[in-house]
């Protein structure tokens, strides 16, 4: 298995990363993004070109980090929805690596910057088993109690192990709903890819819980003990926060600090504008807000990585890049 990249997280100062994927894409494409049941992973086959620019569309307004375009990737999704073979389903995931960090390399020549640069960080997006549903449960987890844990590693092993195979330099373990599948995927890392780097994020449906009912903070503290039980707290990024509203953040962060004691915990935050995805509609409702503004309370609380997630654009990015340079923070 490849080597993720040596970047020193616990070191560095906070990292921008970039905003909701789809939410851009949609922009550069045509057809209908939201509530196709490959979401945005569709587009590494039919549209590469339309991916590209939609990472260079962040990186030029300042994300340090970029996502691959694997939150909805699997292989048993694109043989069901794209009518491939399996082994060109594992291809279509590579090719999402691939294409990231093409778009990486354009940018580094378009700055005139050494192209063995570390920076911009490309990390592979491990999207919940409920998005593969299509059927809204990564805002639920209602899958639960359907699955066991065994079953949930298993099924999160091949994107995983083909993204560290392909060259990103850590994973995003990301909108995770339930208590159980965040230990699942958590440990399957820790356990499986002892060279990996990688942050852990919730989602939630309010200021204490997760989708599922549960308590935020002691899930999260669960999945710290996790690392620390493995002595791989220089592999963690972070735990935290995506595709919640901004609004729920900062108490949200509040219980995990409060219940972790004298542990200083390194969190990651990239939240939503505050609307509501619809799964029947197959579309985002209600107002938003500019998360930018909320970017202070989360430094000033332990965020080491702030962005945003679905609907949270290249100018949103630019906005906290802007306000991340403007106090240069160290962690």
């Amino acid at each position: 298995m490849a080597k993720t990249n040596n970047w020193n997280w616990s070191t560095k100062g906070i990292l921008v990363k970039c905003g909701g994927f789809s939410s851009q894409l949609a922009n550069n494409v045509t057809e209908k993004v939201d509530g196709d049941p490959l979401w945005g992973s569709r587009f590494d086959a039919t549209n590469p070109e339309a991916v590209i620019k939609t990472h260079l569309d962040f990186l030029r307004n300042g994300a340090d980090i970029i996502l691959t375009n694997t939150y909805q990737s699997s292989v048993e999704g694109f043989v069901k929805y794209l009518g491939v073979t399996k082994e060109r389903g594992v291809e279509l995931i590579q090719k999402s690596v691939h294409l990231a960090k093409e778009a990486k390399n354009q940018y580094l020549k378009e700055t005139g910057s050494e192209l063995e640069s570390t920076l911009p960080l490309i990390l592979g997006s491990i999207g919940p088993y409920g998005a593969y549903l299509h059927d809204g449960s990564e805002y639920s987890g209602s899958y639960a109690d359907k699955i066991s844990k065994e079953q949930l590693k298993e099924w999160h092993r091949t994107r995983i192990e083909i993204c560290l195979a392909a060259g990103v330099d850590g994973l995003a373990l990301e909108t995770l709903p339930c208590q159980m599948e965040a230990e699942a995927v958590a440990e399957f890392v820790l356990d499986n890819c002892p060279e990996a780097h990688f942050w852990v994020s919730f989602q939630c449906k309010d200021e204490k819980h997760l989708a599922s009912g549960e308590s935020f903070a002691e899930a999260a503290l669960s999945i710290w003990r996790l690392v620390q039980s493995r002595k791989a707290e220089n592999r963690l990024i972070g735990i935290g926060l995506n595709c919640v509203n901004p609004l729920d953040v900062t108490p949200l962060l509040t219980s995990l600090t409060k219940a972790a004691g004298s542990d200083r915990i390194p969190l990651v935050v990239y939240s939503n504008r505050g609307e509501i995805y619809d799964a029947k509609l197959g579309d985002w409702t209600g107002t938003g807000e500019e998360v930018v503004k909320f970017v202070p309370e989360w430094l000033q609380l332990g965020a080491r990585v702030v962005g945003g997630c679905c609907r949270v654009y290249p100018t949103d990015v630019l906005a906290i890049r802007k306000y991340v340079d403007s106090i240069n923070i160290k962690p």
